[in-house]
């Protein structure tokens, strides 16, 4: 049964809507509604090209009529698979258009009259139109096609061969009498099962042919999948052998090691003592004074924003020339973008565009997003919708058709782009930092975890972010809570070292504006991230930058320990530092790891948290294929904070969505 049915303009009016059940009348013209949840969160943002769409137990199909720009959804829920929808869709479309097409033409027409007399402010009075005298008989038309189509599939399922469901429950309790001898049964086959797969790996562990395993020598056996021979005993010893005579032993005495013992076994610094090593270090190369950000008029710090280097054209300018170069160059690329003119040159004159004219060109427009390191399943999506946004529009010309085209496509792109939450970190702090507090509480600081994959640049460009926020006069404690890498502890002292020697706004340096909270290794990161908010609270600091260790998304154990580091500890940010150079990789990273942080932070007694933004790191290395970015924000549908573009503090970017869109765009 269905719950909801309407048929609106694209502009938002509603021509006709009905609703079949108390609570979808009661939520049907509130934001709650399942239509209104569908245009806010899935056709504004073009994040759903398929015609598919499930939010609280409902789905929620729909189809287009681009020429008349009329929106067809009908809503049910989800656990009933009703299989007639996509029928009723096709019908309804069919019909509606049929009956009331003059009506819908002049209908539509006013509607642009009637946008442009008010942009104008020419004084006109609006038409009216009364549309339940417009679409009377519509309701009758519609229980009858609803009412055939439901009897259709009733037919279909009683007919259907291999789904009589209720005979295959109902047998076994009408012959034994209770269901728990047939689950025992069960059990017992599924035992006898394991027992005989578990013997039949025994055998096969024991070596081909039957032959029984050697003591002393089945690990062997087992490694090589053959027999051993007679002079394999020798090889292990013979590459020990070798093995110990390259390796320099290091004599460890039964008695306390003295401080000159230490001294000669500290490999922190190049030097014994740390005045003289900070004599040597070279401040210059810590920071690239044309890559620094610039000052508000209120004092700010901010980081340049990153810029596609094509000129100064525009990103419209970019597209056209693209589509003009196909058609003048005698051999365009297989793909490429610049094959869509030529292609288009094909589709000339006044036409309705159909799903073969555009078929050739969403496979080129696909081809070369792929080109640009956008993940093959999004670069289809993407496609799909700007095909939706094209099929039955009527072009004039070959600009007309230009024009379409790259409307949808810079459309799509920049929907999906555009954050739906705030990118300004400093908002967030000074607004948590300021807040109005009881005197009995004391106030919690600012606290942010970068996660992700092993090798991406999480401790470098968190080190980048510190800098950012001591210039903008923040105390930034760093959290060292990547307890299992080798080294990773003296990374972050020799950022904080070096933060502190920086200054700030010229000052000589900016000691006590960053620390350096470590327990070692082998710790539980989680107590360490704790203990290490609480330290920052108690002495004032205003952000805690929490460093993870690195972990591949597949590891379920890993995952489990850091959604238990985030449910303890509630970070106000996640941030998910990723590589500018995967493609599809991109798309399973983070699925994953949102799913993941998800899953276990709630199974672990906190609320839900999954990924509040992305940093993108090795940005520098891509030129314009920055297709990650668009991968990942699509995914995700949460903004890019950042991007790391270099190795000095100062290297880290904002992204503008038109600048990307143009990197994107670019042939």
């Amino acid at each position: 049964m269905l719950d909801h049915c309407s048929i609106s303009h694209k502009g938002g009016v509603v021509l006709w809507s009905r609703s079949f059940t108390p609570a979808a009348r009661a939520t049907a013209a509130s934001s709650a509604s399942p239509v209104n949840t569908l245009v806010r969160e899935a056709l504004i943002e073009g994040r759903s090209s398929d015609g598919k769409y499930e939010k609280d137990g409902y789905a929620v199909k729909w189809s287009f009529v681009n020429d008349l720009e009329l929106i067809f959804v009908v809503a049910y829920q989800r656990i009933l698979q009703l299989t007639y929808v996509d029928d009723l869709l096709n019908a309804l479309k069919t019909l509606f258009v049929k009956l009331f097409q003059p009506f819908l033409a002049s209908f539509v027409a006013s509607l642009h009259v009637t946008s442009t007399a008010s942009l104008s402010s020419s004084g006109a009075s609006p038409t009216t139109w009364n549309l339940a005298k417009a679409f009377q008989g519509w309701d009758g038309v519609f229980d009858k096609l609803l009412r055939g189509l439901e009897d259709k599939a009733a037919q279909e399922r009683r007919t259907r061969p291999g789904h009589t469901y209720p005979a295959v429950e109902v047998t076994p309790p009408s012959e034994e009498g209770s269901t728990l001898p047939s689950q025992s049964g069960d059990n017992v086959l599924d035992e006898e099962q394991i027992a005989r797969n578990v013997q039949a790996l025994k055998n096969r562990l024991r070596g081909r042919g039957g032959q029984p395993a050697r003591r002393g020598r089945g690990r062997t056996d087992v490694g090589s999948g053959r027999d051993s021979l007679p002079g394999s005993d020798s090889e292990t010893p013979s590459k020990s052998k070798k093995k110990s005579k390259a390796k320099t032993q290091r004599k460890w005495g039964d008695e306390a090691p003295t401080e000159s013992d230490m001294a000669s076994l500290d490999f922190s610094y190049d030097s014994s003592t740390s005045d003289t090593h900070g004599a040597h270090v070279d401040l210059s190369a810590l920071v690239d004074n044309g890559s620094l950000g610039t000052r508000t008029q209120d004092g700010l710090y901010e980081v340049r924003d990153w810029e596609f280097s094509q000129g100064d054209k525009s990103a419209d300018d970019v597209i056209a020339e693209v589509l003009k170069k196909g058609g003048q160059e005698p051999k365009p690329a297989s793909g490429s973008l610049g094959a869509l003119g030529s292609i288009f040159a094909r589709l000339t004159g006044s036409k309705v565009l159909s799903e073969e004219d555009l078929e050739p060109v969403l496979e080129a427009m696909k081809q070369h997003l792929m080109k640009k390191n956008v993940a093959k399943e999004i670069s289809e999506k993407i496609c799909e919708d700007v095909g939706q946004s094209l099929v039955g529009k009527k072009v004039g010309g070959f600009q007309t058709t230009n024009s379409a085209v790259r409307q949808a496509l810079a459309n799509s792109i920049t929907r999906i782009l555009t954050p739906k939450t705030s990118t300004d970190l400093l908002l967030s702090i000074r607004t948590k930092l300021s807040s109005p507090l009881p005197a009995s509480q004391q106030r919690q600081p600012y606290s942010i975890t970068f996660v992700g994959v092993n090798g991406v640049g999480k401790s470098t460009n968190l080190s980048k972010v510190c800098f950012w926020l001591i210039q903008n006069g923040f105390r930034v404690l760093i959290a060292a809570c990547d307890t299992f890498r080798s080294g990773a502890v003296e990374q972050l002292r020799v950022h904080v070292r070096n933060l502190s020697m920086l200054g700030v706004d010229g000052a000589t340096n900016s000691k006590g504006r960053v620390e350096l909270y470590e327990r070692g290794y082998g710790k539980d990161a989680a107590g360490i991230a704790k203990e290490a908010i609480g330290y920052a609270r108690d002495n004032d600091f205003d952000v805690v930058l929490i460093d993870t260790a690195g972990r591949m998304q597949d590891n379920e154990p890993l995952m489990r320990a850091l959604a238990k580091l985030v449910a303890t500890n509630n970070p106000d940010k996640i941030i998910f530092v990723g590589e500018a150079l995967v493609g599809n990789e991109a798309v399973d990273q983070l699925t994953k790891f949102d799913r993941a942080l998800r899953d276990f932070s709630a199974a672990s007694g906190g609320q839900e948290r999954g990924i509040d933004g992305m940093l993108v790191t090795k940005w520098d290395t891509v030129d314009d294929k920055v297709g990650a970015a668009l991968s990942m924000t699509y995914v995700t549908g949460q903004p890019i904070i950042f991007v790391g573009c270099g190795q000095t503090y100062t290297d880290l970017r904002q992204l503008r969505v038109a600048n990307v869109v143009q990197a994107i765009l670019s042939d």
